[in-house]
Order: structure tokens, then sequence, then C-alpha cells
């Protein structure tokens, strides 16, 4: 059964159409651009900045700014990303919530475009904006994500040209974490963000659970975001690697179907034998993590991430009893999923 529904989530403030829950960490020179970017939305938004222990002048710097436009929730340690939005979520009070990295600037229509087809399509959950590169807005971030059969997700368009090609409002699997609008009912239904992730996957393993539960998500291309892609993370991190595969691991375990599970591995081989070519051949993510490292040590990361995701695979298994029993579509339908939002290898493991 689903969890109880949570006060915090099912009563709102009629007054405030969106709470914006911005997470930081030692990101001051980002919150100008981002901030007041938000002051600028035609909707009445609450803003709440989470600070994760922040040991630059972030928190001075937004109150001499911002005053009381922007409500702090200071936190006494960096708790990650999934449980920053859900500290700040818990105290939102407007009719949805945007959760949204710090590295961004937020168009001027952008929030009123996505209330706008929360309120055309009540039954979606989840609606994603169009993210552009912030340094080149002609390049796209992602259009939403797509899922690649073990449980990774990657942008949906990275790094093309915007030259109209997603610019059809529709359905999508994933929205990207950086931004999205979420629907309070559907948080209610499905729970908040998974904690235990700290960083990344948090967004694949929400539109996972929530697409499990019948939740949708819809593309909406005439709200733009624009992003500074991994500017908090170095995007070619040994951190950030040792994240996303730990985490791809959980998520799998939770999300996915039995009989996606079972052969998930043979496409995870699949696909580190592609990224092992892209590293040889310098092509790819890969390719440009293994220009400054080691073979050795991009094995070494590796072997750490399945060692941690190991380790607590019990507690991944007890979430996925949970959020398989509260399943309403079934496997076949949840295999439709890769038929249509694959991610194929070459694109996960060949393109940066």
């Amino acid at each position: 059964m689903p969890k109880p529904e949570m006060p915090a989530l099912t009563d709102h403030d009629p007054s405030i159409d969106v709470s914006v829950v911005v997470v930081n960490w030692n990101g001051r020179e980002h919150l100008e651009v981002c901030l007041a970017s938000l002051l600028r939305q035609n909707v009445r938004t609450q803003i709440i900045l989470v600070d994760n222990a922040s040991t630059d002048d972030s928190l001075a710097f937004v109150r001499q700014r911002f005053g009381d436009a922007v409500q702090i929730l200071s936190l006494a340690q960096n708790t990650g990303y999934g449980a920053g939005l859900n500290a700040g979520i818990e105290v939102a009070r407007g009719r949805f919530l945007f959760a949204l990295n710090t590295d961004t600037e937020v168009s001027p229509a952008c929030l009123a475009t996505l209330v706008d087809s929360a309120d055309r399509f009540p039954t979606f959950g989840m609606f994603a904006p169009k993210i552009l590169s912030f340094q080149n807005p002609e390049i796209l971030d992602n259009a939403g994500h797509l899922l690649y059969p073990d449980g990774l997700s990657r942008g949906r368009g990275r790094l093309e040209r915007d030259q109209g090609q997603y610019d059809r409002e529709e359905e999508i699997l994933i929205p990207s974490g950086c931004a999205m609008l979420l629907r309070r009912s559907m948080l209610a239904d499905i729970g908040l963000f998974d904690a235990d992730l700290f960083a990344y996957c948090e967004d694949t393993d929400l539109a996972l659970r929530a697409q499990l539960r019948g939740w949708r998500c819809r593309f909406v291309p005439a709200a733009v975001v624009y992003h500074k892609y991994s500017a908090a993370t170095a995007p070619y991190s040994p951190e950030k690697a040792f994240l996303v595969e730990r985490n791809r691991v959980w998520v799998s375990v939770k999300c996915l179907p039995a009989s996606m599970l079972a052969v998930s591995p043979l496409f995870t081989a699949l696909r580190l034998a592609a990224q092992a070519w892209g590293a040889l051949t310098k092509q790819g993510a890969a390719g440009r993590f293994a220009a400054s490292r080691s073979r050795l040590e991009l094995f070494a990361i590796l072997l750490r991430a399945w060692t941690a995701a190991l380790a607590k695979l019990p507690q991944a298994w007890r979430k996925r009893r949970h959020v398989q029993a509260a399943r309403r579509i079934s496997a076949l339908d949840a295999w439709q999923w890769l038929r249509l939002y694959r991610m194929g290898v070459r694109e996960i493991a060949l393109r940066e």
C-alpha cells in the first residue's frame, strides 16, 4: 500500500501558485542570476532556498540582496540534493512545487507556462521545461530524460543544436532534476525524493516510482530554463561517476519490474563495454573522463560504486517491495517505457 498522505503535501495556500525549492551548497556565484530570475516570474511564488551547510558567503549574500523575498532554510550539514529538496517541500505552501538547481536562470514566463499545462492535464504529476545551455542558448541541455534498460538515464537531445525538433508539447518519461514542476497530490501518493541517493538519479527514481503509480510526465517546451551543466560539480569528476553508478543500481533494484531487472545486468555489461571503447578511443563522456585519469582509476571507481551499492542492497530491496506492491501499471506497461523512451548504448556511451 502507498504511504499515508503527509499533511504538508495535502494542504496549500491558495494565494501561492508555485513554491520554488532551490537547494544550495557553496553556490554563491550562481545565486544572483538564479534568484533574480525567479523574482521576475508572472505567477505568485514562494522562493525557498535550502542551504546545505555552505561554507561560502551564500546566506549572507541572499539575506543582503533579496531580504524577505527569499525564505532561507539553513541545514546543519550537507544532506545532499534529494534530502534538501525534501526539507524545502515540507515547508512549501504553493499549489505546485518547482525543484530547481542553483546554476540556472528561469525565463520570465516559465512557471506560468508550466502551471497552465498542469491545470490542463490534471492526470499528469510532473512537468518538464525545455532546458538550454546557459553558455550557449542555441544548444540543448536536455528535453527531459531517456532511459537505458539498466536504469541509467540521460538527457534527451543533449548537446544538440536547438532547431525546434523538441518544440512539441508531449508526454515523456523522466523530467530533469535540474528543473521540474511537481504536483502535490502526486508526492502525497508516492512519497518524496530518496535521500539515500545523496546526489544524482533522484529525478529518475522519483519519475519511475510515479510512473509505476500511474502518474505521467509532460514536456512543456514553451517553458525554458537555462542551465550551467554540472557547474556545482565537475562534469567528469570521480565523485559524480561513483554516485551515478551506485545510485543507478539502487534505482534499478527499486523501480524496474522483475522481468526488466533480471535482464538489466546484460545491458550493463554492454554499456560498460561501449564505455570502455569510448575511453580507449577518446569518445563520449568516458573518453573525456579518461583523458585526465588512468583506466585503472576508472575501474577502481566502478568497483567502489558496486561495493557501496551491494552494501545497502538489502535496504534497496526493502524499498523495492514497497514500490512494486504499490504499482498500478503492469510489467508489460513498464516495458513500453523502453519502446517509447529508450536510450541506445551508443548514445549513452559515446556521446558527451
